[in-house]
């Protein structure tokens, strides 16, 4: 086979600190591990970000947009042609004028499962178009089995050509020594930690209404980052921070509380798992397979059950510290590199025709 030539957008490379960008870095940072001929180029409507370490092994294409649909639908697929691509890896998007055979990425179709979660123009959007991308696409890529099944149960005829590639911790997540963090922090009480998100299916606000009828709430803080306001009066909201800042809060937090009502994957589970702090979560999507047997599940979205949850972290600190150690372990089941392999397994595949 002659070399590959591999176009990936790489739009999302230097956007706020989000599971899209967490993705793309991670198949980056493991294709950049990968003894391989292929040649790799990156193109996005944006310099390359003075904040990525950009490898050697990629070429980085600046292609201006006025418009950003626009250069999804012409420019991206007009520029991979241009330099001959082999491959065209998107997210989401496989535009109709592409004449470079694709692959796309898409993590979840929670728009499927609950179209109540979007907007009515995305809603329209993503129902209407993901299912043309998916029959454009020669392959899909998505981030785990529960994800794998959702696409196929909504769009049966991406069965034979989805695959999944999981996520994994991102190769800069260090995770802060506890007692450091917390000096770092400076918070002054213990506390329990949340990932706020505009997006509805995060469902943060249960996170609020658990913690205030805890017993949790007599000794503990709720600590929230992210977009929008306090959750609660009384409780320490920080806006977007940076990434040693995250790092801190996992660590030096007594309890993680990952409320989302769909997940594809989700990243943040890794994180808490890798900072040694436990996790309560729901059923939501993909969590269940990701977590295991490594957090504490509630079986529904009830405050109620997520409180009793929260009071159970004072019963059995033997039993609490054997899930923490075996989310350690369970960190180590995923790796960027495996998921760049069966990823250039993809890009191989369809470059041969």
């Amino acid at each position: 086979m002659s070399k590959p030539i591999i176009a990936i957008d790489a739009s999302l490379i230097g956007t706020q600190n989000t599971g899209d960008t967490s993705y793309w870095r991670g198949i980056l940072y493991g294709l950049s591990q990968l003894e391989t001929n292929a040649e790799f180029h990156l193109f996005a409507p944006e310099q390359a970000p003075l904040n990525y370490d950009l490898h050697p092994k990629f070429t980085w294409h600046h292609i201006p947009a006025k418009n950003r649909r626009l250069w999804n639908l012409k420019a991206l697929p007009q520029a991979a042609a241009e330099i001959k691509a082999t491959v065209l890896h998107t997210q989401y998007n496989v535009s109709p004028f592409a004449q470079t055979p694709a692959i796309t990425t898409i993590h979840d179709v929670s728009f499927f499962i609950n179209p109540d979660w979007y907007k009515l123009k995305d809603r329209i959007l993503l129902t209407t178009q993901i299912p043309k991308t998916i029959a454009r696409a020669k392959k899909i890529l998505t981030v785990s089995e529960t994800s794998r099944q959702e696409i196929v149960h909504h769009i049966p005829h991406a069965e034979p050509k989805t695959i999944v590639t999981y996520n994994a911790l991102g190769q800069n997540f260090q995770p802060q020594p506890k007692e450091q963090a917390r000096s770092q922090l400076n918070i002054g009480q213990p506390f329990v930690f949340c990932i706020t998100s505009a997006w509805a299916r995060k469902n943060t606000s249960l996170a609020a209404q658990a913690f205030q009828i805890s017993e949790l709430a007599q000794t503990h803080r709720l600590v929230t980052c992210g977009p929008g306001d306090p959750l609660l009066p009384n409780s320490t909201h920080l806006g977007y921070v940076d990434e040693l800042t995250i790092r801190n809060l996992y660590a030096a937090a007594d309890c993680f509380l990952l409320p989302s009502l769909h997940e594809g994957f989700g990243i943040p589970l890794l994180e808490a798992f890798a900072s040694q702090t436990p996790i309560i979560t729901g059923t939501g999507g993909a969590i269940p397979e990701i977590a295991a047997d490594c957090a504490i599940i509630c079986p529904d979205y009830n405050p109620q059950t997520w409180a009793k949850a929260l009071n159970s972290l004072n019963d059995d600190s033997g039993k609490l510290q054997s899930m923490i150690e075996r989310g350690m372990r369970r960190v180590n089941d995923f790796s960027w590199k495996k998921t760049a392999e069966l990823t250039m397994e993809a890009y191989e595949e369809v470059s041969r025709g």
